[in-house]
């Protein structure tokens, strides 16, 4: 007999025996094993070990705010669940533009982390010059709060609906004004809204900051504002500021009486929301570890209970739905700000 034969059959029938003695399914996990190890070697070496030093998120705010508490939050989850400290940096100017450029620019490797707002779909058309684009240099990779505001008023405006106070300015052209945060910011964009549905003039003053503002309509200085719901709920529960609505087609559970404006005005729609994003070149496996760890780390309770206290609602959207509804942001704001004629330089 040939010997190459007899070691072939020998060697077919050496393989049929262990074959008939591998437990069932083995075949499956050894062919599951080839494809994840083939799957890792595919990836760049960084985006496997990552994070292997200290993680830095840069919140282009100044320290206190819901931006900077939501992401300190997720910072000790990070921290938790891959050994790995993730601090939080504050790099506040330029409306967020300072932050948000330092993470545009930094290298790809999941090392600098930026958590910002709403502003970064506003600033592409608020800023006539921009040494970064958010749309070009950024990666969305979860958009995890959303935050409504409140259409507040003084008590001294005989209005208390948003149809009432409509049909107010509606007669009274110009009589009524509306305090905003600053030139472009969402409190302003949402009044510039207001205003472009219902056909009514008002007349914007701009404060530098959320306390400022907050103050003038407290003392009667201004008529209207929109305020973030945590900001809003104190003085509506004392009784100094009167609330009429809310910007989201969705009510707040902090507020569930007040209707979303969307029921008389169709079509409005505007919050502020909150996000994670990093530098556009990212690895991909980078990029889905973040997005899948901060989605559970959102089901956590020491995170459901700040977003509760501070009315924020839940988005938990993924990288392709948060870039998405990131797009429509920038195409929405854009709109808003050519209407006001707003410019920050």
């Amino acid at each position: 007999m040939n010997p190459v034969r007899r070691n072939a059959r020998a060697s077919t029938s050496a393989r049929a025996t262990r074959k008939a003695s591998s437990p069932p399914g083995a075949a499956t996990g050894a062919a599951l094993l080839a494809l994840l190890c083939a799957t890792m070697g595919a990836l760049p070496a960084g985006a496997q070990a990552w994070p292997t030093r200290p993680v830095r998120i840069i919140v282009p705010f100044a320290p206190s705010g819901v931006t900077d508490v939501v992401a300190r939050l997720l910072a000790a989850r990070y921290t938790e669940a891959w050994g790995q400290a993730f601090t939080v940096d504050n790099r506040a100017g330029a409306g967020g533009n300072v932050g948000a450029e330092l993470v545009a620019r930094a290298p790809a490797d999941g090392q600098l982390l930026l958590f910002s707002t709403a502003s970064l779909a506003v600033n592409p058309s608020l800023y006539a010059k921009l040494a970064y684009s958010p749309q070009r240099d950024l990666l969305p990779v979860t958009g995890v709060v959303s935050s409504p505001q409140v259409l507040v008023v003084h008590p001294s405006v005989p209005a208390r609906s948003a149809r009432e106070l409509v049909a107010l300015l509606r007669k009274r052209p110009g009589g009524l004004n509306f305090g905003s945060n600053g030139v472009g910011t969402t409190s302003h964009l949402a009044g510039v809204l207001f205003a472009q549905l219902t056909g009514a003039e008002v007349t914007h003053v701009p404060y530098k900051g959320a306390g400022s503002v907050v103050g003038a309509v407290l003392a009667g200085e201004v008529d209207m504002s929109f305020f973030a719901v945590s900001i809003a709920l104190p003085h509506l529960r004392s009784g100094r500021l009167r609330g009429l609505a809310v910007t989201t087609v969705k009510p707040s559970a902090l507020l569930p009486d007040l209707p979303p404006l969307d029921r008389f005005l169709p079509g409005f729609d505007t919050d502020n929301w909150f996000g994670l994003f990093v530098a556009s070149a990212t690895p991909r496996a980078i990029v889905d570890r973040l997005n899948a760890e901060t989605l559970r780390a959102m089901q956590s309770a020491e995170l459901r209970a700040a977003f509760d206290r501070d009315g924020l609602q839940p988005l938990g959207l993924g990288p392709a739905e948060f870039a998405a509804f990131f797009a429509k942001e920038v195409e929405k704001y854009a709109k808003l700000v050519a209407v006001s004629g707003a410019r920050a330089d």
